[in-house]
Parts: C-alpha cells; structure tokens; sequence
C-alpha cells in the first residue's frame, strides 16, 4: 500500500483503532460503521473516514468496514507484522514494570536483555529477562539483533548512552528519561514524559473546576432570591 507523508496527529490514533477493533474482533463483531466506530471511541466518523483515506480507505459506503480486516491491515501499517526485539536500560521500578507487561509480546515487542550499573543487579533476571552490565551491551545488541533500547535511566546519564546506543546500531529509543537526546534524524525517538501526562491531567481538572464554577454559582445573582 503506497502511504503519502501522514500526519503525526493521524499516526498518533492508529494505535487507538488498533486497540477498539482488536476489542470488536474478540467480540465477534463482523463489521461496523464509522459511525458506530465513532460513538465507540468519541471520535468524529468524518475524522475517522479522513484518517483511513490517507491509506486508501479500507471500507465501502453503506457497507461498513470489515473488523478483522482493517485490523490487520492497521496492524501492519503501525508494523506490527514484524517481530521488534528490544532492550531494556535501567532495571529500575520502572523497567521491571515494563519488562512484567504481558501485552508486549502479544503485539510482537520483546524484551531480549536488560542493562544495569549497579552491580547488585547484574546477573539476576527479571521476569526470565537477564540483567547484564552495561559493558556488554554493545555486543549483545549485535548478537541479538535488537532494534529498539527502552531508556528508563536519569536524564544525567540518558543523553550519553543514546549516543552509544546509536553507535551500535540502534534504529529507535523509547525514552523515559525526562530529557531530549541527541540523536540523529535516522534514529526514531518515542518520548515519554509521564509527569507531563499528570500535568495535562490536572489542567483538565482545573478547567472542568472552572466551568462548574461558572454553570453553577455559589451564590444567587439580586433580585432572584425566594
């Protein structure tokens, strides 16, 4: 299928229809509307016919769209047909959480090794994962064929080891490090900054407190009192 440059707000909600049609397929549902689709995810259905357009649609008007179908075919727009197999970089609690989390292996991401410096790690395993020291990673990385490095490291040290990283052949760094790293255009950064996230939230927040304050008001405007 020939792609057109997409935007990364369409790239960023491939990943959502994925999951809900992924959903839909476990539940027997055969076919739906981008219109049911819509109400679902709270989507617009214009939104959603625009976003499967820039792959060459994937449905016929008045007919719907074949759930198995387009999720697989999203499925391998997002490349998930392909086996991705990635490190880990920092053994903390946070990287134990990620390399316990079942479901990426159910979408083709595995964790093949995990990278510490604290000597008390090296050599014990997390979740059948070995932690090896941080010499060996380089090495492993070209035995193993890994492509993807998951940095759950301080941001002091994360610059520095993206750059090794990207010296021994690594093609995408999931960042966790609250920090941007320097890298070139040819490595792929997913960034995630889990305290901006809070922020949004709480902006939310304020913002709905903000508007029941003013739909509701705490006291009776003159002359509407009983």
């Amino acid at each position: 299928m020939e792609e057109r440059d997409i935007s990364q707000a369409v790239i960023s909600r491939l990943p959502r229809y994925y999951r809900y049609l992924g959903e839909l397929k476990s539940d027997g549902v055969d076919r739906i509307s981008s219109r049911e689709l819509s109400r679902l995810m709270h989507v617009t259905a214009s939104q959603i016919r625009q976003d499967f357009n820039n792959f060459g649609g994937f449905g016929q008007q008045g007919y719907g769209y074949n759930v198995e179908y387009l999720y697989e075919e999203i499925g391998k727009i997002l490349g998930l047909d392909n086996a991705h197999n990635m490190i880990l970089i920092g053994a903390g609690h946070l990287g134990c959480a990620l390399i316990n989390y079942m479901n990426f292996r159910n979408r083709g991401f595995y964790f093949r090794g995990a990278f510490d410096s604290n000597p008390q790690l090296v050599g014990t395993s997390v979740a059948g994962i070995k932690i090896y020291s941080m010499d060996e990673m380089e090495q492993f990385i070209h035995d193993n064929k890994i492509d993807i490095a998951v940095l759950c490291i301080p941001k002091t040290d994360a610059s520095s080891i993206a750059q090794k990283l990207v010296r021994y052949g690594i093609r995408g760094i999931w960042n966790f490090a609250h920090v941007d790293l320097p890298v070139p255009d040819r490595v792929q950064v997913e960034n995630v900054h889990l305290s901006d996230s809070l922020m949004k939230l709480s902006y939310n927040l304020r913002r709905e407190d903000e508007t029941e304050n003013l739909v509701r008001p705490d006291t009776v405007p003159a002359g509407e009192a009983t």
